[in-house]
């Protein structure tokens, strides 16, 4: 999503992909998952009457345009990639295989994740941090409109202070909005550590495959952040 506030923005698709080219060109095997809510939001239509299960398949629904028109912008840098979605549509992308997509990424290629988890009441979130467990990811990276998690809204609020380091538990404890709790809970089982950092700042990407940049780590006792 652009300056528009809504649909697709290609040259923020463009500008986005020219980042995931940097992190593949620094020896790192990429896969992403992608949100609808530039299109679509399941949960906004539940609250204008809609029924949940059919407003969530719609959002999944609109996650494969999102990956669909990402993929374009990465093709159109040089940079090979695969759309793999959680709900079969077979004439535009291919279904979710495991194996398949571990295989795509072995070959260099991006692999895309579009649908979710295929299934209603569940976040996107959630789907990033299942795909994150089944292909054996070092760390689940967050890009978001902020550098970080904060104490509070730091649009709303002026006060609020962005955390360097937090443990799962305190993210759960202190409900912050920054992932739904079924995806940090899986990340804590599995102990892949959450990176959270702003996608619109140039290079942010690579400079936290390097350790380096402005961003919130989310672990546990004792684990390395990458």
């Amino acid at each position: 999503m652009g300056p528009e506030g809504f649909g697709i923005d290609m040259a923020e698709c463009r500008s986005i992909a020219l980042e995931i080219k940097q992190a593949i060109e620094s020896g790192a095997e990429v896969c992403l998952v992608i949100g609808g809510g530039n299109i679509f939001r399941g949960l906004k239509g539940v609250g204008q009457g809609m029924d949940r299960a059919q407003a969530d398949s719609m959002g999944m629904i609109a996650t494969v345009m999102n990956a669909l028109a990402m993929q374009g912008a990465l093709e159109s840098l040089g940079v090979p990639s695969r759309v793999q979605s959680a709900v079969e549509m077979n004439k535009v992308c291919e279904p979710f295989i495991r194996r398949r997509a571990m295989r795509h990424m072995e070959k260099g290629r991006v692999v895309i994740f579009a649908a979710g988890t295929g299934n209603p009441f569940f976040t996107t979130d959630t789907g990033a941090a299942l795909r994150a467990a089944e292909m054996g990811c070092d760390a689940l990276l967050k890009g978001t409109q902020v550098d970080g998690v904060y104490t509070a809204d730091p649009k709303l609020d002026p006060e609020a202070t962005r955390y360097d380091q937090l443990d799962y538990l305190e993210v759960l404890t202190k409900d912050l909005k920054v992932m739904d709790a079924t995806a940090i809970s899986l990340m804590r089982e599995n102990k892949i550590p959450i990176v959270v950092f702003s996608i619109h700042e140039e290079g942010s990407l690579a400079d936290v495959l390097n350790g380096r940049g402005v961003f919130t780590i989310i672990n546990g006792p004792g684990q390395e952040a990458i």
